[in-house]
């Protein structure tokens, strides 16, 4: 799966509509191999990351969970210190 698509799911704030659009885009793009459609494809590509969005934001919005929420920037730091760990620290 691509690397660039986050956890969306339990963060406080909630995820925005802008990052559930831009995880959605990167996943057509993984799917249809196309960094920029051609003007022929363009209007199927782009139906495509609003249905995927909205079915994001769907599953998003109807998923519960007891675990208490996540902080991005915690998260952040996470995934640097792994980063760290694993390649060096520069």
């Amino acid at each position: 799966m691509c690397r660039n698509i986050k956890t969306l799911f339990n963060f406080a704030p909630p995820a925005t509509d802008a990052e559930i659009r831009d995880a959605s885009l990167q996943f057509v793009r993984k799917l249809s191999g196309f960094t920029a459609p051609s003007k022929s494809n363009a209007q199927a590509f782009d139906r495509a990351v609003e249905q995927i969005a909205a079915s994001a934001r769907e599953l998003i919005d109807s998923l519960v969970t007891n675990a208490e929420p996540r902080y991005r920037e915690v998260e952040a730091a996470k995934a640097k210190a792994r980063s760290a760990a694993r390649f060096g620290a520069r």
